[in-house]
């Protein structure tokens, strides 16, 4: 097995002798080198400084009076997104923890950006040492948007951002195009769809999101997202489960589900109200799963010994963003669990 996900910050990062990951200076540092903070030749003297006593210091904290004194108030304004994030980082004092509390207030504050960073760090360090490449590309999903093809019941998906790069660059020709503008699957665009027998490609081209997973039932692509989805669950709850796939919820005493994204979330809430669904958006449904676990006292009582179901769903625009901490925070667990 070779390293995977340089670009993760991982690296930056302290594993505790508890399995977290601690905040090290070096990985708040990366932030503060960050374009959108990096001072550039426009950068006035107050920001020029005050960048460079952070870049010793990560940590320090950012004073009103230090980002009033700047002139482009444009630049101030992304200094305290950057500031509050590491300051938000530095309490939490780990990643699990500040990802876990991003999700219990009011509403989320940071980018959308650094969220799928958190997410992308994390991930590295679950799946720690892993052999398994379609696992470590299952778990893209988690932190990067995906578009998706289907072909005679064939479920493929690829990275949306690599597609939309190589189209518009010519890497994949006029068959890019036709794939973005959604006349096209990914089995006609040279793109490498990941298998058991071919996985080693993976490893060095891990951090150029250009491969494709097979999302199809019953193949191993759905089984390595499978095993990514327990793994993440237990580095936060502890919670040992077992996911797999199905093909329908036929479940007279269904009593939870949980949508890994908004459309899965939304249908799956319809079904179980009894709402008519349409056949095109029932469609657009990818993938159901049964989530069960033995450590059924972690578990709201009513809810022991029963399956929850996880669904995940395309839009109409053929794409899919996961949201993983739905596993996380839509979890029927006890209190005293």
């Amino acid at each position: 097995m070779s390293d995977f996900w340089l670009t993760s910050g991982y690296h930056l990062l302290d594993p505790t002798e508890d399995g977290r990951l601690a905040v090290t200076p070096a990985y708040a540092a990366a932030y503060w080198q960050r374009p959108e903070v990096a001072p550039v030749e426009e950068s006035c003297d107050a920001e020029r400084a005050l960048h460079a006593r952070l870049l010793e210091d990560p940590f320090l904290p950012v004073l009103p009076g230090d980002l009033s004194a700047f002139e482009d108030q444009d630049a101030a304004d992304n200094y305290r997104v950057v500031a509050d994030f590491i300051a938000g980082l530095k309490q939490a004092e780990t990643l699990e923890r500040y990802y876990a509390s991003l999700f219990t207030g009011d509403g989320i504050s940071i980018p959308p950006l650094f969220i799928d960073q958190i997410v992308h760090a994390l991930l590295r360090h679950v799946l720690g040492e892993t052999t398994n490449p379609l696992q470590v590309r299952a778990g893209e999903l988690f932190f990067r948007k995906q578009r998706v093809t289907v072909n005679d019941g064939q479920i493929l998906v690829a990275d949306d951002e690599t597609v939309e790069m190589y189209s518009e660059t010519g890497g994949f020709g006029s068959l890019g195009k036709m794939l973005v503008e959604g006349s096209a699957s990914l089995r006609e665009v040279e793109l490498d769809v990941l298998t058991e027998e071919n996985g080693d490609l993976y490893w060095p081209r891990s951090d150029r999101f250009d491969t494709v997973l097979d999302l199809t039932f019953a193949r191993p692509g759905l089984d390595a997202l499978c095993r990514v989805m327990e793994q993440w669950i237990g580095q936060f709850s502890g919670l040992s489960v077992r996911i797999h796939p199905v093909q329908s919820i036929r479940d007279e005493k269904w009593r939870w589900h949980i949508g890994l994204d908004a459309e899965a979330t939304a249908l799956l809430n319809d079904l179980y109200n009894g709402v008519e669904v349409d056949d095109a958006r029932q469609e657009n449904l990818i993938s159901l799963f049964r989530l069960e676990t033995k450590d059924t006292d972690a578990l709201i009582p009513e809810m022991r010994g029963k399956p929850i179901y996880l669904g995940l769903s395309k839009t109409a625009n053929d794409t899919v963003t996961v949201k993983p901490q739905n596993l996380l925070t839509n979890l029927p667990l006890s209190m005293a669990g």
